[in-house]
């Protein structure tokens, strides 16, 4: 069970990793996030 959930949490990450690198710098900006915080937050996230 404990992969599984591995697994859907690591899952979840990438994707929040890929959609927070698709916004442009100025839409970073304006969630107060900068690129280099975007592993940060997306591990906050998950």
């Amino acid at each position: 069970m404990n992969l599984i959930r591995n697994y859907r949490n690591w899952r979840r990450y990438r994707a929040t990793v890929s959609e927070l690198n698709r916004l442009s710098n100025r839409e970073l900006n304006d969630l107060g996030i900068s690129r280099s915080d975007i592993p940060y937050v997306a591990r906050k996230a998950s």
